[in-house]
């Protein structure tokens, strides 16, 4: 929180709190910089959904959460930037062998190049970071556009739209290029709207589970009692509730 240190209120100077991640990337020098500018863009971006939410929620003027949402938008191709950024660090870190791609597990390697894992990242967020860059390379310009389009209709910019929309371009540039489109196979048809609604719920149920370990419901666990005196966490309750009775209904047609 020690970002938050100079902004009392974090809500009001969300301005200034973009301003400053983008400032932050642009003059990291480092790996180490980059990931404190990604940090930054995240903070800015977790405050505006959250200022989103709570104008939805008290029915403010569309005006005020289409500002919310576009100061959404902002953090996230700050943080998409960031992450691009720290691809190509990671990537060179690699070549250079200053990073091992993979896990210190032998003793006697306290020589060795450094892991992910120390200095502080994921496998995961290494591998969302070389999306974004890639996809940034196929289609060129496809975060701040995908940001933007959303914004035109009205709908909220969120990280889970925008790691689809690079995921897909990243496939496509892994995909070798067809040069007629009567290649296409004749016979797939496209999936009603129900089976891709249905396909939508089983994601979403495949993924949660995928994630919902003892370690990580242990650590959400522990991230709620700590949020319960956030101004959000009435909403946050809210979404859960809300998200436990559509999965309630859900397993009741199964018992059906």
């Amino acid at each position: 929180m020690t970002a938050l240190a100079h902004f009392p209120n974090p809500v009001q100077d969300l301005p200034s709190l973009i301003d400053r991640a983008a400032s932050m990337l642009s003059g990291a020098k480092n790996a180490a910089e980059v990931l404190e500018a990604r940090e930054a863009a995240g903070l800015a971006y977790d405050i505006a959904k959250r200022a989103a939410r709570l104008k939805c929620a008290k029915a403010a003027h569309d005006d005020l959460v289409a500002a919310a949402h576009r100061a959404q938008a902002d953090a996230l191709e700050i943080e998409a930037a960031a992450k691009r950024r720290l691809a190509d660090e990671y990537d060179a870190a690699q070549a250079r062998g200053e990073v091992m791609g993979r896990v210190r597990s032998c003793v006697g390697e306290d020589n060795a190049p450094a892991t992910a894992a120390d200095l502080g990242l994921r496998r995961d967020q290494i591998h969302e970071a070389r999306q974004i860059r890639d996809a940034e390379v196929v289609d060129p310009g496809i975060v701040r556009r995908t940001l933007d389009e959303r914004l035109e209709h009205g709908e909220e910019p969120t990280r889970a739209a925008l790691r689809k929309m690079v995921t897909d371009a990243a496939l496509r540039g892994m995909r070798p290029q067809r040069r007629s489109s009567t290649r296409r196979n004749p016979l797939y048809v496209p999936p009603t709207p129900g089976q891709a609604a249905w396909q939508h719920v089983t994601g979403t149920f495949r993924a949660f589970a995928e994630w919902a370990s003892d370690e990580n419901l242990s650590l959400a666990q522990q991230g709620m009692r700590a949020a319960r005196e956030d101004p959000f966490h009435d909403l946050d309750a809210k979404a859960i509730a809300d998200g436990s009775a559509a999965f309630t209904t859900i397993k009741e047609w199964f018992d059906a």
